[in-house]
């Protein structure tokens, strides 16, 4: 049942583990950061007044913490300060309220210098990084919690915990391990809906779904992945797979599998990855005798179906019956995170260069880029666990796909780099983009969008602007009670999960205005997503017996080949 008002407090946190989005990919130079740490030690020889003021300000809780008149306190859902001897040992009182202190008197600094805003955004992320690293919590000798596994298992947890830092440094590029992958195989246990690969191209694999009910509705659903992840999120362990879901429902659903590229590849930009999906959807209608398809793009696999789409109609290709757009922002700006704010556009510039001259963007500088966007979450998180507990990381499905990377080629960020600076999907017409002057305001298709109310890589107000770029007429938003990834793997079964819709409308343009419309749904959004699918899918017909056809006939098993490169 519906609930009125919306309350988007105390989401869960933990879908915001990998990537996907244009943030740390737009052009973030390490030069500009290193130039932020300049800065502020100009800052500090060149205003010492602001600084004087400041340190008085920090000496004055130093006298409170060392006379146990300190009230600070860490926010209550800070977890490196959960143990209970933070509170009741005064000696890591004492170390925890001493870094509090220094935290938020570097944060006053910084907000007091004579800076533009773009500085102020650098020194803010560099100095937040900094404090970050500096946590007590982040030492043996001021980690409660690893002292007392030290005792518990007679030194054992440090015997690990020293194991997993050398796998680490020798066989995970030295980024700290986020998940344990032993337990899961893929095809074995994770990606293991029966399909078939119907089509092959040096750039992807088609992938069709056996059916699971014995009528299908006529016209299928393809979806177009990420470049930048695996394919086979849609397809985790059964009890997530959004693929099984969509058989179930009577849906026929065909997955692109993209090859991970090297550096021979360097020239697949958007134009080629465009083709290979209209390629794709060739064989679908011919497979499947339907005239139209549904498609379905997330993340950055929706700024690619959407250029798609403007490139469909460029060319009188009518082909798109509907299309989903899951977490995917095409009108970024630098105000929506405050990873957004550190661009430049010499950083731009910085990043185009840097990757033309490798050729590719390697996948494992793309996850380390995402992990330290939220530094305690991804990074010294596990270091606590991994080597001061001396524990393994969690055994994830998601994570397991997350750490699972793939490149990205030169020409592609560079395609992905222009969207940033042209915004192409904001000026109609203004940019040649994929071989054709990009315009989705002649787009009219049906439309379902999704985003995530703790998406901190698309933020949910970034993806909603979407709404009103389109020139369709039917557009559904819905809002998913969670963070990036499991904003999209949200199955049925879930008790805390739930989601928000608004009144059937056309979407308004301020998401506020939208928000104070939405009403609270229990539950999973897929049965919703499910049921609008099928009311543009056609009517029903027998399940076909057998994939592919003479032409297209099946080869490998899904996931396919180019899962496991």
């Amino acid at each position: 049942m519906a609930k009125k008002g919306v309350d988007l407090g105390g989401a869960d946190e933990a879908g915001g583990a990998a990537g996907g989005g244009l943030n740390p990919i737009v052009g973030i130079a390490r030069e500009d950061l290193l130039g932020a740490v300049t800065m502020m030690l100009r800052e500090t020889v060149g205003n010492p007044t602001n600084s004087f003021k400041h340190m008085q300000a920090f000496t004055v809780d130093v006298a409170n913490i060392i006379t146990a008149k300190s009230t600070l306190a860490p926010d209550p859902k800070d977890k490196r300060f959960a143990d209970p001897a933070w509170q009741a040992n005064p000696l890591f009182r004492m170390s925890m309220q001493y870094y509090l202190a220094s935290q938020k008197h570097v944060k006053n600094w910084v907000a007091d210098m004579k800076v533009d805003e773009l500085e102020r955004s650098r020194a803010n992320f560099v100095s937040a990084m900094i404090m970050d690293s500096l946590a007590p919590s982040n030492t043996l000798a001021g980690n409660p919690s690893a002292l007392k596994k030290v005792i518990e298992t007679g030194g054992q947890s440090l015997m690990n915990g020293l194991k997993n830092a050398y796998n680490d440094i020798v066989h995970n590029d030295g980024i700290v391990s986020q998940v344990d992958k032993k337990p899961f195989k893929l095809g074995e246990n994770i990606a293991i809906q029966p399909g078939a690969v119907i089509h092959r191209t040096e750039m992807m694999e088609l992938i069709q779904y056996a059916p699971t009910t014995e009528q299908v509705h006529e016209i299928p659903v393809l979806v177009v992945p990420p470049q930048i992840n695996k394919a086979y999120l849609n397809d985790l362990t059964p009890e997530k797979s959004m693929i099984r879901f969509l058989l179930g429902q009577g849906l026929q659903p065909f997955l692109i599998s993209w090859r991970n590229p090297t550096v021979e590849h360097r020239a697949w930009g958007l134009n080629e990855y465009i083709d290979e999906i209209i390629k794709a959807i060739d064989v679908i209608c011919a497979v499947s005798g339907s005239e139209t398809i549904n498609l379905s793009g997330g993340c950055s696999g929706g700024i690619t179906m959407s250029t798609l789409l403007s490139k469909m109609k460029a060319s009188s290709d009518e082909r798109a019956n509907s299309a989903t757009l899951m977490v995917c922002v095409l009108h970024p700006k630098r105000d929506d995170s405050e990873v957004g704010a550190l661009v430049s556009d010499d950083g731009i510039k910085l990043a185009r260069e840097r990757s033309a001259k490798k050729g590719i963007l390697e996948g494992k500088s793309l996850s380390r880029m995402f992990a330290w966007l939220r530094p305690n979450d991804l990074v010294w998180n596990y270091v606590v666990n991994n080597y001061l507990h001396g524990e393994d990381p969690p055994a994830f499905d998601i994570l397991f796909w997350n750490n699972d990377t793939t490149n990205l080629t030169a020409t592609l960020h560079s395609d992905y780099l222009r969207i940033y600076e042209e915004q192409p999907f904001v000026n109609h017409g203004k940019s040649t983009i994929a071989g054709h002057q990009l315009d989705i305001s002649k787009v009219d298709c049906d439309l379902f969008m999704l985003g995530g109310v703790t998406d901190h890589i698309t933020p949910w107000k970034a993806c909603y602007r979407s709404t009103q770029l389109f020139g369709s007429q039917n557009i559904e938003f819905v809002l998913s009670h969670s963070g990036h990834v499991q904003a999209i793997i949200n199955p049925p079964g879930n008790p805390k999960a739930k989601y928000y819709r608004a009144p059937k409308a056309k979407p308004p343009e301020a998401p506020e205005k939208w928000l104070k419309l939405a009403q609270e749904f229990p539950g999973s959004w897929w049965p919703l997503w499910a049921e609008w699918l099928k009311d543009r899918s056609g009517n029903l017909k027998p399940a076909p017996a057998e994939l592919g056809n003479a032409d297209h006939p099946p080869g490998d098993k899904a996931p396919g080949r180019y899962a496991f490169d």
